[in-house]
């Protein structure tokens, strides 16, 4: 007989098994091998930071954390497999800003930014840094905006590509101090540090990780940074903001990201391990070998990052008339 004890009894033992879920997703997950997505080729800074944290994690966690690269259209190809992978922790996204924030603003992606994905965490960010090449009678920010001011729509500076964060930093720093100039969009990076070095370009805003050691060469001469706060790579060098332009700022990032639905546990477990890296101080050493300034930022607080860069980065993708139609 189901007596008014039974069902108390009944009724504390399931309340007690829900409180333990996550220690019981804790000891199940993870049983198998991990998968981790990377938009990009490998080499890079995505795929040096994603084996960074997959050797971390297989370390932390006791599987094999596999890096699987899936470059090709941007990192589109990459979002796609894993917005449509089993949201059961076992396939991961080592993104990038784009992906989550430009490519969807410039076409049409075979996945939903927000919808498809369950942040986890940030691992680290790097900002840009505008740059010039020493021919040019341009020392500072206000050098620039002068120098370019007095020949609207002459000078050119260079980009990783039509749509890269490079060009669109520059296109909001453009808007913002009103001035005009042809953008020369490059394959990537090194090309278009290449030629700014060689002076075939004046100008680039470009990935402060490359361009610092041609900085501290002396090869270019480095203006602002686009973070808030100044880079201890070139602490020498003002942010953007404080030459002038209050809140501007422009950073990209990688961070770890699940298929929608992926249990509230296992994203729980795998940002507390983020969070753990990131206060480890042979990760840091390692990390900022590529330049990135650590985050390890919660659930909550990479969704509510990703939101404002959406809407930040479809602005810069509208003034630049590159918007999907």
């Amino acid at each position: 007989m189901f007596t008014r004890r039974n069902l108390v009894a009944t009724a504390t033992a399931f309340a007690a098994i829900g409180r333990a879920l996550p220690g019981l997703a804790r000891e199940g997950y993870p049983q198998n091998t991990i998968r981790m997505v990377v938009p990009f080729p490998a080499g890079g800074n995505t795929d040096g930071n994603a084996r960074l944290v997959a050797q971390w994690l297989g370390e932390r966690l006791g599987v094999s954390v596999v890096v699987d690269n899936q470059g090709g259209a941007g990192g589109a190809i990459a979002a796609r497999t894993v917005a449509r992978a089993e949201p059961d922790g076992y396939t991961l996204f080592f993104s990038a800003l784009p992906q989550i924030a430009i490519l969807p603003a410039m076409e049409k992606v075979a996945y939903d930014p927000v919808k498809d994905f369950a942040p986890i965490s940030a691992v680290g960010t790097n900002p840009f840094v505008l740059l010039a090449h020493p021919s040019t009678p341009v020392h500072t920010l206000k050098d620039f905006v002068d120098y370019v001011a007095k020949q609207p729509g002459k000078l050119t500076y260079a980009s990783a590509g039509i749509g890269s964060l490079a060009h669109l930093s520059m296109v909001l720093l453009l808007k913002r101090a009103g001035l005009e100039m042809i953008h020369v969009p490059y394959k990537g990076d090194s090309p278009a540090m290449a030629d700014l070095i060689g002076g075939q370009v004046p100008f680039y805003f470009g990935n402060l990780s490359v361009a610092a050691p041609q900085v501290k060469g002396g090869a270019i001469r480095a203006l602002a940074i686009s973070d808030t706060r100044r880079s201890e790579q070139l602490p020498d060098v003002p942010t953007v903001a404080e030459a002038g332009y209050p809140g501007f700022q422009t950073l990209t990032w990688n961070g770890l990201l699940a298929p929608a639905a992926t249990p509230r546990p296992i994203v729980e477990l795998l940002a507390n391990e983020i969070r753990a890296a990131v206060k480890d101080a042979k990760f840091l050493e390692r990390l900022r070998v590529y330049g990135v300034d650590p985050l390890g930022n919660t659930p909550a607080e990479f969704t509510t990052a990703i939101a404002s860069d959406i809407k930040m980065w479809a602005d810069a993708v509208s003034a630049s008339g590159l918007a999907a139609k």
